[in-house]
């Protein structure tokens, strides 16, 4: 039996994919891997640890995972309720609630923060009441929270509500007819099934509101251990130390890399449940 190697053929067969394909496919590979390459090439390396490991740059650092939890939790509490309804009802409106819900994906992060500071805000809609109640969120840690949330809950429910779609309903129906009430239903059997959708989710969720930093920075200000989270103190850095900027931003995408890394793995997790299960 003679074997022929061709382009655009894969271990388990024929790919479809034609070699013009995987060259301009390197070409995109290169446009993102290069400038990393650059940044990595341009590292203090003698400096590196104390440069990442000063007072603000641990604070910054410190304060960017603690916020991002916060935020990814307050995504999942928010946007788990919201996809699970786009995905399983129908109503009047229902198109535009979805359009209104994924604009932060496309939004400028710099008109999120303004849209916050007049929500919330010492004269905003609620701020003013708030106010009132010896409550104030501008420029403060809660505000980063919330910052971080506008922008990052649109992943969670896009990646959910595409799992919820694809895990179909007929394991709720046939629930449903041996007498489980709908909560229970949603916890032992809806829940459990989309549960790789929801990690995938929340962890790109905590990546997005790690790299959050125009919304952040308009909302909550650039307080060193308030609201000075990392992205915010590479900017500051970039203007009076250049060496201590490019060390920062090498922790950033270690940890986005390591981030990403573990939404593939829930990806992967996913698909292969899905498979066990329609089989």
């Amino acid at each position: 039996m003679v074997v022929v190697h061709t382009a655009g053929r894969s271990r388990t067969g024929y790919s479809g994919i034609p070699a013009w394909v995987f060259v301009i496919a390197a070409v995109g590979a290169a446009f993102v891997l290069l400038p990393l390459a650059a940044m990595v090439a341009r590292v203090n390396w003698a400096q590196f640890l104390p440069l990442i490991t000063s007072e603000a740059s641990l604070d910054a650092l410190w304060l960017s995972i603690r916020t991002s939890a916060a935020s990814t939790v307050l995504c999942v509490v928010l946007g788990v309720p919201m996809a699970l309804v786009l995905a399983r009802s129908e109503f009047p409106g229902q198109r535009l609630l979805r359009s209104l819900a994924l604009l932060p994906l496309v939004l400028p992060p710099v008109v999120g923060g303004i849209a916050l500071l007049y929500t919330f805000g010492r004269q905003g809609l609620l701020g003013r009441y708030l106010e009132f109640a010896g409550i104030q969120i501008a420029f403060s840690t809660t505000a980063v929270v919330l910052a971080q949330t506008f922008v990052a809950l649109p992943f969670l429910v896009v990646s959910l509500e595409g799992a919820v779609r694809t895990a179909g309903h007929r394991y709720e129906a046939v629930a449903a007819t041996l007498g489980a009430r709908p909560s229970t239903v949603l916890r032992r059997v809806t829940l459990p099934l989309v549960l790789p959708g929801l990690a995938s989710g929340a962890v790109l969720s905590f990546a997005r509101s790690l790299g959050e930093f125009g919304a952040t920075l308009t909302f909550a200000g650039s307080l060193q251990g308030v609201t000075r989270t990392l992205p915010l103190e590479i900017y500051l850095q970039r203007e009076t130390d250049a060496d201590a900027a490019v060390a920062l931003s090498l922790v950033l995408v270690a940890v986005a890399v390591a981030v990403i890394g573990l939404s593939i793995r829930s990806g992967i997790g996913s698909g292969r449940r899905d498979g066990a299960l329609a089989a």
